[in-house]
């Protein structure tokens, strides 16, 4: 088999490159995501050393590193709490879309686009980056916190929501009738609540699928399992995050200890990845002509979502410094905006540029934002050594 040298290469520098990055961010306490998008941002097309040998790869590394990322998150919560945390935050998921949408949608007016393009910037400014934030509350250590589930069941249910919508704006955009949107929305969130059930009544079984004390076919069986049922969840129109969410959410006890230990590793690779694939899909020269309008929505937005996640941690009780964690959490957008663009771009050549920007910087301030207003990350606290080690050292 021949490998190109020149993929080789490239993704040897740049591995390299987000190691240093990374390390430079541990250095001052700092979550590595902002300058992950950074170098995004400078080796994508336009940027000051372009890698296009590494693009194909980037872009399947980024799709593997979302659905880790969630498979992650979901593995800190079991079904029935998380079911439990989802029915109190419906109110949390009403406010959140009536906050951040109608922002959008006014943009989007005033700017004089039609009705696609006012559903798309309303999308856009609604939906907060799970990958983004499932990787920032590990770093600051945040998992644990009490308003953690609020923050979350708020993503999941954006997500939810996102089910219903693209189909909707697919057809938007393509010209079709609102008969066959309500039919694509209503086969996607038909699909969703099949998913969840099946989570909720049968994901038990899967934990004894994935126990083995082979560390090599606990991570083949996650991830081929993960993997169909993100392919799955795709095939419907619900997020593969979605569906990688709801396999975490069904292992628990010993084969969630397993999982974490033996995908941990993998996750950080591609998660990498996939924050480095956002600023690749950005180019540089078109950022700086819509920097204006794109402050001003990031500003109103980034206010309207610090004030539904406050919302929703107040209804799980936290005070006031878990509900401003809370809040600043949900700021960042990312994949989901990309996605839209994707769809829509097209129907109008000026949304892309301004949702790039838009995306950008609350991709980048939404980190910095949460670091330095909800204090620094606990200390990390040592682990016991597993059952085998502490019996050969006695």
């Amino acid at each position: 088999m021949h490998t190109p040298v020149a993929l080789l290469l490239e993704l040897g520098l740049i591995l390299a490159a987000l190691s240093l990055l990374c390390a430079l961010a541990r250095r001052f306490a700092l979550s590595p995501v902002p300058l992950y998008l950074l170098a995004g941002l400078a080796l994508g097309e336009g940027g000051i050393a372009p890698v296009p040998a590494a693009d194909e790869f980037v872009g399947t590394g980024a799709s593997i590193g979302l659905v880790l990322l969630l498979l992650a998150l979901g593995l800190e919560f079991t079904v029935p709490e998380f079911a439990v945390s989802l029915r109190r935050h419906m109110p949390s998921a009403g406010v959140d879309l009536v906050l951040n949408a109608v922002p959008g949608a006014v943009a989007g007016w005033l700017l004089g686009w039609d009705a696609a393009g006012i559903l798309a910037l309303a999308g856009v400014t609604y939906i907060s980056s799970s990958g983004i934030i499932a990787r920032l509350l590990d770093d600051l250590r945040r998992l644990g916190n009490r308003e953690t589930p609020a923050v979350l069941s708020v993503l999941v249910l954006e997500d939810f929501a996102m089910a219903a919508y693209l189909p909707v704006l697919a057809v938007v955009v393509s010209g079709g009738t609102w008969q066959q949107a309500l039919a694509g929305a209503l086969v996607a969130v038909g699909a969703v609540g099949a998913a969840f059930a099946a989570s909720y009544w049968w994901g038990h079984h899967l934990g004894r699928l994935v126990v083995n004390p082979d560390a090599e076919q606990v991570l083949l069986r996650v991830l081929g399992i993960t993997l169909i049922v993100a392919a799955l969840a795709e095939t419907v129109h619900i997020s593969a995050a979605v569906g990688a969410f709801l396999v975490g959410l069904a292992l628990t006890g010993e084969a969630a200890d397993r999982t974490r230990a033996v995908v941990g590793p993998l996750r950080d690779l591609f998660a990498a990845v996939f924050f480095l694939a956002i600023g690749l899909s950005i180019r540089p020269g078109t950022l700086l002509s819509v920097l204006p309008p794109a402050l001003a929505l990031a500003a109103v937005t980034a206010a309207t979502k610090v004030a539904a996640g406050w919302y929703a941690a107040s209804r799980d009780g936290a005070g006031a410094q878990g509900r401003l964690r809370a809040g600043t959490a949900l700021i960042a957008r990312g994949e989901f905006s990309i996605v839209i663009i994707a769809l829509a771009g097209v129907h109008d050549d000026r949304l892309g540029p301004l949702v790039a920007a838009y995306v950008f910087l609350l991709a980048i301030a939404g980190p910095l934002v949460t670091r330095f207003t909800g204090g620094a990350p606990a200390p990390p606290q040592p682990q016991p050594p597993s059952a085998p080690a502490a019996e050969q050292r006695s």
